[in-house]
């Protein structure tokens, strides 16, 4: 007998555990009893039945052994204490409703009966199902384990014989080579055929575990399926709830798509490996790995041998196919995505020292403008626009814009300035200057968006590193705006700085030019800096210090930075303090050695020599010490330019109307008039001007006059003596200043109509016509209709300011470009707008234009350097000219030392106290 018979257990022993004996089959225990079936076998018996029919019942012996013991059954069963009544009531009900036969009740109580009967029974035989499935998954799981159990024991004993073989052959049959060989070969078959058991079991776990998801996307359905049909509406189905989370936990997470992929890809390569160890010779890692080439390329599973290895692969393949697809799909959906955000401004702006634009408005092209003319000393800057506009709207009107950025980059971003996380995207806490644009349209509603503008600044928690420039539309709204930004903001009222302009421009033609030179960055502007050389010189000795600049005024630090315009000649510079000047650029000028300058002794002007009088005071008064310096005066009478009387027009109605009035009347001598022609009745005027704080009878030097008429009309306006104005202001009318191009388009008509009906009323004079238009034109009549009256037209556009220009019959102020300047201005130095308040105040300094016959003669030679002296006698800071015939002024003019000859034709532009 071999060791194989001898060790090998019997065929009985093997097989006792999955075959049970005959025994065990027919002594088995007795059933448990059967639970209520919910379907009787008994027929059932009408209600009318059972009450007009006694029971009627079978003789004992008549019976078959097994209906007797179904009786027997049947009556221990009655045995047992019953239910009331109403249980047999709602057991009728039950099998009513079991067989379908559904009919409609007379009462409620029955009916609510039914139902709740239907649904107890219901959770009772899916009670059952459970139990019943957890006992044959147990029974299952307990005959498999067993099963592996011993069959593991047989590979154990197995591998303990070919051991003992392998030894007893090894010492009989060393010598025999081939005899080892084929020893060798039995233990390769031995190995395989014990990992045979291990691929078998890799094999059905990957296939469970692939039915698992299945499974339960089933259960899932059937018992969603289950609750709707119990009409349970205060409860969410599972798979709705199953699919609210889901969807949860994709939008909550942001890599939750990535995430998901890499789980999948996992799994199918998990799988794949697994299978594939079931059904061919390779190890699990060797398996594992080509799992992962059979993801990576669909093609690898073309090499595969065997129908196993094929269908594996080709379902691994799939898989791959499917979670390519998906990794497409999300690369895809994420570079759209990131694109998506550049395209519509969502992405962050990182930048510092950056100028930001809140807002979009008409000013916008002109105050960019400005921005890069003031950037092109540095090499160009950033500047950084955010709107409630589409972000490739605003680049393509940004680059219509006709002018050169001179490298200024624009960033245009879309967003609102209300919300904190659209500012802190612009980088709000880093940007150098902060510039609120007013809203088109309505003035009321365009401040309150930037007051709360200005708080959302405010309440950033970072801080802001530089100043905030409103710009406003009323200046009533003023005050508020400064109380809630405090020292940050500085505001620059639209419509009030313009009205002042016009009135400014009106008494003095050419002043519009002069004011573009000195706003914008094209020429030379306003710049604050400290001189520590020059500290303990005096102010008279300061003005002849910078060839290229013009001082024209002192910073003082002992009174907290207040900015002194004009000041005494004898004020020292002291540390600390700074000078304020004119200049081409704040690089540009710097302080020289004094120059050598002739004496400038004053003009003086022929008059009438004054005798001495005698004068009796006769009593005694408590000025009376006020009356002997007045009549002794401290300026000859020749300092001073005598006022006459004017009459001037306006044309149109503006919001700020009372504002203006009461500037003209403080600018305007005694006696003056000023009409007042606009489509607004007459009964409402007074009301409108009252309503803006306007105290009629408080006027001193204008009368007012009032006529109703439509100025866009002929024959409304040949009813007003247009040839008596000294001059006309049209202003753009508040009914259309909404729209830029409405308000221009009428005040042009208005412009041409009125110089066409003063040309017919004016005599025709025999003089050469300024450009290249004949005498007999209609322009040329227009330009000698010009020379007699001056019209400010208020224009909003900037390309109807080419069409005036080109014409020259308007003296112009572009309201808009103006504006922009300033807010520029503002945005680059906060300082210059308290030289600009005082500018444009009523009080104060201001610009002017003057005769040159107030400091020099006909013909006489003098630098300029020996006219700024002159007008020192005055009072007064020259810082320009304009020749005889010329069209610009020349501020801060080169080469100040040279002497030139002047003519009494040419004007001077001054800055001097308001008379």
């Amino acid at each position: 007998m071999s060791l194989d018979s001898q060790d090998s257990p019997s065929p009985s022993f093997n097989r006792d555990w999955f075959f049970p004996s005959p025994s065990f089959i027919h002594h088995s225990p007795p059933k448990p009893p059967k639970p209520h079936r919910r379907f009787s076998t008994i027929p059932k018996l009408s209600p009318d039945s059972n009450l007009s029919k006694p029971p009627s019942f079978r003789s004992s012996s008549s019976l078959s052994p097994t209906t007797t013991s179904n009786y027997g059954r049947l009556r221990r069963r009655v045995e047992f204490p019953r239910r009331p009544d109403k249980s047999s009531k709602q057991d009728q009900s039950d099998s009513v409703l079991d067989r379908k036969l559904v009919v409609s009740s007379e009462k409620k109580q029955s009916t609510e009966k039914v139902s709740s009967g239907s649904s107890g029974h219901r959770v009772r035989v899916r009670w059952n199902l459970a139990i019943t499935a957890a006992i044959v998954i147990t029974a299952l799981t307990s005959l498999v384990h067993k099963n592996f159990t011993l069959h593991n024991q047989v590979i154990d004993l197995q591998d303990q014989i070919l051991k003992l073989n392998v030894r007893l052959r090894a010492c009989y049959l060393l010598s025999n080579v081939d005899t080892f060989d084929s020893v060798m070969q039995e233990i390769d078959d031995y190995d395989y055929g014990s990992n045979n058991g291990l691929k078998k079991l890799a094999l059905i776990v990957s296939l469970m575990l692939l039915s698992i998801p299945v499974l339960a996307f089933k259960y899932i359905d059937f018992v969603s399926t289950l609750r709707s049909s119990d009409n349970v509406s205060e409860e969410l189905l599972l798979n709705k709830q199953l699919a609210y989370r889901v969807d949860v936990f994709l939008s909550v997470h942001p890599y939750a798509k990535p995430l998901a992929l890499l789980v999948a890809t996992l799994l199918v390569i998990c799988l794949g490996g697994l299978a594939l160890f079931g059904v061919t010779d390779d190890s699990l890692a060797d398996c594992l790995w080509l799992s992962w080439t059979f993801v990576a390329d669909s093609g690898n599973h073309a090499n595969s041998e065997g129908i196993g290895p094929r269908l594996v692969s080709v379902s691994i393949s799939f898989g791959g196919m499917l979670i390519f697809a998906m990794m497409l799909g999300l690369v895809s959906d994420a570079i759209s995505e990131k694109f998506d955000s550049l395209r519509k401004g969502r992405s962050e702006v990182v930048e510092q020292n950056h100028t930001l634009i809140l807002g979009w408005s008409d000013k916008l092209g002109s105050l960019l403008n400005q921005l890069a003319i003031a950037n092109e000393s540095l090499g160009g800057g950033i500047v950084v626009v955010m709107a409630e506009r589409d972000k490739e709207e605003m680049e393509m009107d940004i680059a219509k814009m006709e002018f050169d950025f001179k490298g200024t980059s624009v960033i245009c971003r879309s967003g609102s300035p209300l919300i904190l996380a659209d500012l802190k995207k612009v980088s709000v806490c880093k940007a150098r200057a902060i510039v609120v644009l007013a809203d088109d349209g309505n003035a009321d509603q365009s401040d309150a968006r930037a007051l709360r503008t200005v708080l959302s600044l405010t309440g950033v928690k970072e801080g802001l590193k530089g100043h905030i420039v409103v710009e406003l539309s009323d200046l009533d709204n003023e005050v508020l705006v400064k109380l809630v930004g405090g020292e940050l903001v500085e505001t620059v009222v639209a419509h009030d700085v313009i009205g002042r302009l016009m009135i400014q421009c009106a008494r003095q033609p050419g002043l519009a030019q002069i004011w573009e030179d000195i706003l914008g960055f094209e020429n030379c502007e306003f710049y604050i800096k400290r001189w520590p050389q020059l500290h303990g010189m005096q102010f008279e000795d300061i003005l002849i210090s910078f060839p290229d600049a013009i001082p024209c005024g002192i910073k003082v630090a002992s009174c907290g930075g207040k900015i002194i315009l004009n000041p005494e000649d004898s004020y020292v510079l002291q540390e600390g303090d700074e000078v304020l000047v004119i200049a081409e650029d704040d690089d540009s000028y710097a302080p020289a050695a004094l120059p050598t300058v002739k004496e400038a002794s004053f003009m003086h002007i022929a008059r009438p020599a004054r005798m001495p009088q005698k004068i009796l005071l006769c009593g005694w008064r408590r000025d009376i010490d006020d009356m002997i310096v007045v009549w002794r005066g401290s300026l000859p009478k020749d300092f001073i330019v005598p006022k006459s009387a004017e009459r001037i027009l306006f044309c149109g109605w503006r919001r700020d109307m009372e504002d203006m009035i009461m500037v003209l009347d403080a600018f305007l001598a005694q006696g003056s008039e000023l009409w007042m022609f606009n489509d607004v009745p007459e009964s409402e005027r007074e009301k409108k001007l009252s309503d803006g704080g306007l105290d009629l009878n408080r006027l001193e030097n204008i009368h007012l006059v009032n006529r109703e008429g439509n100025a866009v009309i002929r024959r409304h306006l040949e009813s007003l003596p247009l040839q008596s104005f000294d001059s006309i202001l049209i202003l753009a009318d508040e009914s259309v200043e909404d729209s830029a191009i409405q308000a221009d388009s009428r005040s042009l008509a208005t412009l041409l109509l009125i110089r066409d009906i003063q040309s017919k009323r004016l005599p025709m004079l025999n003089q050469v016509h300024r450009g290249s238009f004949s005498q007999g034109s209609w322009i040329g009549e227009m330009q000698q209709a010009s020379d007699k009256s001056v019209i400010i037209s208020e224009i909003l556009d900037p390309r109807t300011k080419n069409l005036l220009s080109m014409s020259k019959i308007s003296d112009y102020v572009l309201s808009n470009e103006l504006v922009s300047m300033a807010l520029a201005m503002v945005a680059e130095d906060q300082q210059i707008n308290d030289v600009l308040e005082e500018l444009f105040a009523e009080e104060g300094n201001e610009l002017q234009i003057r005769q040159a016959d107030l400091y020099l003669r006909e013909g006489e030679e003098l630098s300029f350097y020996e006219v700024l002296l002159r007008a020192r006698q005055r009072r007064e800071i020259a810082i320009g000219y304009r020749v005889a015939n010329a069209e610009r002024a020349v501020i801060n003019p080169p080469a100040k030392s040279e002497r030139r000859r002047w003519s009494l034709n040419d004007v001077f532009v001054v800055i001097a106290e308001k008379e």
